[in-house]
C-alpha cells in the first residue's frame, strides 16, 4: 500500500517541471502583450473560454469522465453573475464568486446523480440534466428567456476600480485566468491529482489500493464545475450579457472540441485549443454557417493526423511534458 501510494504521489520530473515553467512564462508574456496588438475584448473572450476548457480538461483529461453537460455550469453561472451584478448591485468580484458558487452547487447535485455511472451513461446523464436546465432557463422569468440578461454593468472592482474601460477589465480577466490556471496546475501535480490519474488509468486497481474513487471523482467534478462557472461569470461581465447560447448543448460540444484540438490531458492544450476555435469563429464569421462545417473538418483532421492534439504532438516531438 505504501509503495503504491508513493508511486501515485510521485512528483513531476525536474525536466518536465522546468519545461512547464518556461511554457507558462511564455504564455504569460503573450497574454500581457496581447491586448496591445489585438482587440482586447477578443482576447478576453479567448481567456474566458480557455479557462472553461482548462476546467473541462481537469475532468476528462485527468479523471477520464466525459461530460456533455458542462454548458450547464458555464451558462447558469453566467446568469447568476449577471443577475447579481445588475439586479442586486454586487461588485464584480462578488458577482463572479456568486456565479462560481452556483456552478459548484449545480456540480454537486449533478455529480451525485451521475458519478456512479461510467462511459456513455455518465455522458448521457450530464447531457440530460443540462438540457433540463436549458429549458428551465428558457422559461424562468429572471433569465428573460430568449432576450437574456442584457446591459449587465461591469461595475467597480472592490468598489474602487472602474472596469468600464477594456484595459481595466482585461487586467481583471487576466488575473482570474492566471489564478485559476495555477490552481488547476497545482491540483494536477498534487497527490490528489496523482490519484485522479490512477483512477483514469485503472479505477479497479485504485479501489483495490483503498482509495474511495467515487469521492475523488465527485470532488474533481465539483472543482471542474466551479471553475467553469467562474469562466462563465467572467464572460457575462465582459460582454454585459447572459444568454441562452451559454447554456445550449452546443456550448458543451465546443468545449470538447477545444480540449481535443489543443491536447487532451495536457496543461496548456486547452488554452491553445480555445484560441484556435475562438479565432476561427471571430475571423471566419463572414462564412456564416460554414464556420461550423470548417470546425468539423478541423476536428476530423486533428483526430486523424494529430491524435494528441496540437500541444500533445508538440510535446511528444520535443520529448517534454506540456
Amino acid at each position: 500500500m505504501s509503495q503504491a501510494t508513493e508511486t501515485l504521489t510521485a512528483p513531476v520530473s525536474q525536466s518536465g517541471s522546468r519545461s512547464q515553467s518556461y511554457a507558462f512564462a511564455l504564455l504569460l508574456l503573450l497574454m500581457v502583450l496581447a491586448p496591445f496588438v489585438a482587440y482586447p475584448v477578443f482576447v478576453m473572450k479567448v481567456l474566458c473560454f480557455a479557462l472553461f476548457a482548462c476546467a473541462f480538461n481537469l475532468l476528462i483529461g485527468y479523471v477520464g469522465l466525459l461530460s456533455f453537460g458542462h454548458a450547464l455550469f458555464f451558462g447558469w453561472a453566467s446568469y447568476a453573475t449577471a443577475h447579481a451584478a445588475k439586479v442586486w448591485g454586487l461588485t464584480p468580484e462578488l458577482a463572479i464568486l456568486f456565479g462560481g458558487l452556483v456552478a459548484g452547487g449545480l456540480g454537486l447535485v449533478t455529480g451525485l446523480l451521475a458519478i456512479r455511472r461510467q462511459g456513455i451513461y455518465f455522458a448521457m446523464i450530464t447531457l440530460a440534466l443540462a438540457q433540463m436546465m436549458f429549458f428551465f432557463a428558457l422559461q424562468a422569468p429572471f433569465t428573460h428567456g430568449e432576450d437574456g440578461i442584457q446591459a449587465v454593468p461591469r461595475g467597480r472592482l472592490f468598489g474602487i476600480v472602474d472596469l468600464s474601460g477594456d484595459m481595466a477589465m482585461y487586467a481583471l480577466v487576466l488575473a482570474i485566468f492566471v489564478g485559476c490556471f495555477l490552481l488547476i496546475s497545482r491540483i494536477i501535480h498534487s497527490p490528489f491529482g496523482e490519484v485522479l490519474k490512477a483512477i483514469r488509468e485503472n479505477e479497479t486497481r485504485a479501489i483495490s489500493l483503498g482509495y474511495r474513487t467515487e469521492r475523488y471523482k465527485l470532488v474533481a467534478f465539483v472543482l471542474s464545475a466551479t471553475l467553469a462557472g467562474i469562466a462563465g461569470g467572467t464572460k457575462a461581465l465582459v460582454f454585459g450579457l447572459a444568454s441562452l447560447t451559454d447554456v445550449h448543448w452546443t456550448m458543451s460540444g465546443e468545449v470538447v472540441l477545444m480540449v481535443l484540438v489543443g491536447g487532451l490531458g495536457t496543461v496548456f492544450g486547452p488554452v491553445v485549443g480555445a484560441f484556435v476555435i475562438i479565432a476561427m469563429q471571430n475571423y471566419l464569421a463572414g462564412f456564416g454557417q460554414w464556420v461550423t462545417v470548417i470546425q468539423g473538418v478541423i476536428f476530423v483532421v486533428c483526430v486523424i493526423a494529430f491524435r494528441r492534439g496540437v500541444i500533445g504532438e508538440l510535446a511528444n516531438l520535443l520529448r517534454i511534458r506540456l
